[in-house]
């Protein structure tokens, strides 16, 4: 029997969503305590925001610091810096603004502010001792579903491995929904965020774990994401910008309650070893992840999705590409420790949750498919 609700539901306490709203910020943090880190991004410096954000904060009788994060995956080493910079000025809570990484930096930080071990301890599986400090997540992308979920991808640079630090407490006590934040995103940005966010609704949709709450997030942001992504870019009007904040929103509740599926447990050591935007590495994959699962996820399944986007979803996907001209990163080079790439993905906790058993045929298939 399908299931219908998962047996726990982990969703943040409160969800701002509104054109502007990040000029409430300063009063949405008020009851969190009067000190805090702002962690963010390099997109915090254009048109002043950082100032206003600022002012904001000064006017609202609040204490506040900023950590900006270089570009790329945050990592082990950057978690402990913002603790130690934290614990230092006694912060109360940590907001992240920004992209997918920025988020999960804030949000492990968060998370982990009173543990007692190193980042890479509760990395590897190790329990969390207490809870850490409150969250708030402003996503200034539409992809990486991070404002919705309970986990944050870190890099261990040493190991070269991309991995999750998951813990129910690492969720957002607040969500702060912006889609103004979208507006002026570099081509590039928007188009790689917008499809990881499409392919995790996909995946979360047709994973093995999914339940009908699930299912009913992840195909409305499939529904918003076609819709929405292409004009979004193009235009940037308003209702674009809002489906696809929200699109992205909606997949990062359903993946949070159902986990994911091969092409995001594929995408983690190939961005490692690469250093290839995550959500071009999903983009290339989808297709091929389609005509692997096509018959363990169903037909029904599948004409849902197409009838979702409005056409075949095979179709929709490869004239997608050609519109944004979407092109495999990995075509001409050489394939770099491929026994390490396939272990991974095999051990990977999204390719455990996808619909068809993945083999190492499967993972090679892949492979040949982008390479």
């Amino acid at each position: 029997m399908h299931p219908i609700f998962p047996q726990e539901t982990f969703l943040p306490a409160k969800v701002l969503f509104k054109k502007g709203g990040l000029s409430d910020l300063a009063k949405e943090t008020v009851e969190l305590g009067t000190r805090g880190m702002i962690v963010h991004g390099t997109s915090l410096e254009k048109d002043n925001l950082k100032e206003k954000i600022a002012d904001d904060f000064k006017k609202a009788g609040l204490s506040i610091e900023f950590f900006c994060r270089p570009q790329g995956e945050p990592t082990l080493d950057e978690i402990s810096s913002v603790i130690a910079k934290g614990q230092g000025l006694k912060i109360e809570w940590i907001v992240g603004i920004g992209g997918g990484s920025v988020l999960d930096l804030a949000k492990a930080a968060a998370g982990l502010f009173h543990a007692k071990e190193k980042p890479v301890y509760y990395q590897e599986g190790g329990a969390l001792e207490r809870p850490g400090i409150p969250f708030v997540a402003v996503p200034t992308t539409a992809g990486s579903g991070s404002e919705a979920s309970l986990n944050s991808v870190i890099i261990n640079p040493e190991k070269k491995v991309k991995l999750s630090i998951r813990h129910k407490d690492f969720l957002a006590r607040k969500v702060l929904l912006d889609p103004d934040l979208l507006r002026g995103l570099p081509f590039a940005v928007m188009c790689h965020s917008g499809m990881d966010a499409w392919v995790q609704a996909y995946e979360s949709f047709i994973s093995k774990n999914a339940t009908w709450f699930s299912e009913n997030f992840a195909l409305k942001a499939i529904q918003l994401i076609s819709r929405h992504l292409v004009p979004a870019l193009n235009a940037g009007r308003d209702e674009d910008l809002s489906g696809l904040m929200l699109g992205s929103f909606f997949s990062g509740v359903a993946f949070s309650h159902s986990r994911l599926g091969v092409i995001h447990g594929l995408a983690h050591p190939l961005g490692v070893l690469y250093n290839v935007p995550h959500g071009l590495i999903c983009s290339v994959c989808f297709a091929p992840s389609i005509k692997l699962n096509l018959e363990a996820m169903g037909n029904q399944k599948y004409s849902i999705m197409s009838q979702a986007v409005g056409m075949d979803l095979l179709q929709k996907i490869h004239e997608l590409q050609k519109t944004l001209k979407i092109v495999s990163p990995f075509k001409g080079k050489p394939l770099l420790d491929k026994e390490k790439i396939i272990s991974e993905t095999l051990h990977s906790g999204s390719t455990a949750a996808n619909p068809k058993p993945v083999t190492r045929d499967d993972v090679e298939y892949l492979l040949r498919e982008i390479f």
